[in-house]
């Protein structure tokens, strides 16, 4: 990665410079997920954290794993063929578009992040089957109708969609303007939509001691909620089963972690239908 702002071979610009002298959460995640997009100040404090709370790699593998059978549970059994995934990330193995076109090759997918960083790796999520399509909106989460109004150049807005919002809101210091962002997006979605989140939580004092140090390094701060938090943001939605759980918990597939370990994971998720 450049520290300096220059386009992309997607055809996109960085529209402000790489701070490389802070952590930042998309380069933190991916060391945490054994990715190399990241740079020495996001190494250094991922070794800390690990010092501090070695679970959070855990919440970070199980958490996309979660992703891909989300995913892929709504375009097979749910017959999904739309994704609007918040909060994209650094590109990684199976992102939702190689997920869901696998399952369906006809499936659309959007990516939203406003972030310089995602913003230079872009061109790598907008790979797609011929049948399908794959698009990258350069906006903000706080603006969730010109989301929608964007998204909607390349998805049929009539039709019903995934919002995937994965380890993004705890980034919303307040709890009520999280929970209206959430309302927001999913009321210019049509009935029969699907809601998907997964957040880390203050459910054990090491992974809050870890979201005080990465809160204290400078990054942009992340808030670890409540269970009930987590909950709350899929009110008026039809939960699919299990509910609200960890999630290495959310329909686990073959050879996953048995029932002690899944209770080790910091780290809750939902998914749940628009009437």
């Amino acid at each position: 990665m450049s520290e300096d702002t220059t386009p992309d071979s997607a055809g996109f610009e960085t529209r402000a410079r790489i701070d490389t002298t802070k952590p930042h959460s998309a380069r933190f995640w991916n060391y945490f997920v054994g990715g190399k997009d990241n740079y020495k100040v996001d190494r250094e404090i991922g070794d800390q954290i690990k010092g501090i709370f070695p679970g959070l790699v855990d919440v970070a593998h199980t958490s996309r794993l979660f992703l891909g059978r989300a995913v892929g549970h709504l375009a097979g059994q749910q017959g999904i063929r739309q994704f609007l995934d918040i909060g994209t990330g650094l590109p990684t193995a199976d992102n939702t578009h190689q997920v869901a076109q696998r399952v369906a090759p006809d499936a659309r997918i959007v990516y939203v992040d406003n972030d310089p960083i995602v913003l230079t790796h872009a061109n790598a999520l907008l790979t797609s089957t011929p049948e399908g399509r794959t698009d990258y909106l350069d906006a903000d989460l706080y603006d969730p109708e010109s989301v929608l109004r964007a998204a909607a150049g390349t998805l049929d807005m009539s039709q019903p969609v995934a919002l995937m919002i994965l380890n993004t809101l705890g980034h919303v210091a307040d709890y009520e303007q999280a929970r209206d962002l959430v309302r927001r997006l999913m009321a210019g979605l049509p009935s029969g939509s699907y809601l998907v989140i997964s957040d880390s939580t203050a459910t054990s004092e090491g992974m809050v001691a870890a979201s005080n140090a990465y809160n204290a390094s400078g990054a942009v701060p992340y808030y670890v909620r409540e269970v009930e938090e987590i909950a709350g943001f899929f009110d008026g939605l039809e939960l699919l089963e299990p509910g609200v759980v960890r999630v290495p918990e959310w329909r686990p597939e073959a050879g996953a972690p048995d029932e002690d370990e899944a209770k080790d994971v910091d780290a809750f998720c939902g998914v749940g239908r628009k009437a």
